[in-house]
């Protein structure tokens, strides 16, 4: 059987896909995505708070050069295969450079009901894989199209990123968990750490509802994008286990970053770039990420992936 989680996202599909008069009212979602992003940030600075802790900073260097290898992998592929134009090609290769939190979230609660060992500075990674593929496709537009410009400067470019929401409540939950601990977050475990595989599972309901809009109707004409959205998690997901294994990580810390490496973002990447080039579609974006890549990656992939690393 799935982990319970998936179960959640496949009834939100399949209730969209019917057409059913479900829905998460947006204020939960919001109240969800926030509690979310605040546990994984407090589950890592609970284990930094141990004394005795040595962090792999080499890890956390490769891990943020990751996301710059990404871009530079994808963006041919979308521009000379997928034969997109140079504009959507840009957004959507900041997309799959950049990364899921909800992936991110599934799969660390996949890696932890496997009993798979995660090291503590796994949580970082959702931090640092999320900002160096957006500004990178940026200037590379910003270069490649002078006259055009995007819409902030750069450096705009970076205080928004640095200070979007789910950067400041990873870091924010980060920082609380390492300064507080196990005692001092004891009022609040109950909601924020043991709950967090029922507030998944509801944020999951949540996207698969949403996933199942992008597909009212099927756009068969953007076949070509579709194939690629299936295909990139299987492909992608080797950098990630080849840099992981380099680095001789635990299992679950190499599954987490494998399934990062694998997924496409459709929270931070939409944000900067609706913001920054203002020409570009994000409904096709949102197609390959969220309507595409997501659902795969929770209902095929990762079960399959956190399956190979249990065994091994």
């Amino acid at each position: 059987m799935p982990d319970i989680v998936i179960a959640f996202f496949a009834l939100g599909l399949l209730a969209g896909l019917v057409k059913s008069d479900l829905k998460v009212p947006l204020p939960v979602y919001e109240i969800l995505t926030i509690l979310l992003m605040l546990s994984i940030g407090i589950k890592g600075g609970l284990v930094l708070n141990d004394p005795d802790l040595n962090i792999n900073y080499l890890s956390l260097i490769a891990v943020t050069l990751i996301g710059v290898v990404v871009p530079l992998l994808v963006y041919p592929v979308l521009r000379y295969v997928v034969r997109l134009d140079q504009i959507n090609a840009v957004s959507i290769t900041a997309h799959y450079g950049s990364v899921s939190a909800g992936t991110f979230a599934v799969a660390w609660a996949l890696a932890d009901s496997a009993g798979l060992t995660i090291a503590p500075e796994t949580t970082l990674y959702l931090v640092l894989l999320e900002l160096p593929a957006i500004i990178l496709a940026l200037a590379y537009y910003q270069k490649m199209n002078p006259s055009k410009g995007v819409t902030h400067s750069m450096r705009d470019v970076w205080i928004e990123a640095l200070t979007s929401r789910g950067v400041l409540l990873l870091v924010g939950g980060l920082l609380i968990g390492w300064a507080y601990g196990p005692v001092g977050l004891a009022p609040i475990e109950g909601t924020v750490i043991g709950g967090f595989k029922t507030l998944l599972a509801l944020f999951l309901l949540e996207m698969g509802l949403t996933t199942a809009q992008v597909f009212r109707p099927v756009p068969w004409q953007h076949w070509r994008l579709m194939c690629f959205a299936a295909a990139a998690p299987f492909a992608l997901a080797w950098l990630g286990v080849g840099v992981g294994v380099m680095l001789e990580l635990p299992n679950g810390s190499l599954f987490i970053l494998a399934a990062l490496t694998a997924s496409a973002s459709y929270i931070a990447a939409p944000a900067a770039i609706r913001a920054g080039i203002k020409e570009a579609d994000l409904g096709l974006a949102m197609l390959a990420s969220l309507g595409v890549t997501f659902p795969v990656n929770v209902l095929l992939h990762l079960p399959w992936l956190v399956a190979q690393f249990s065994t091994t």
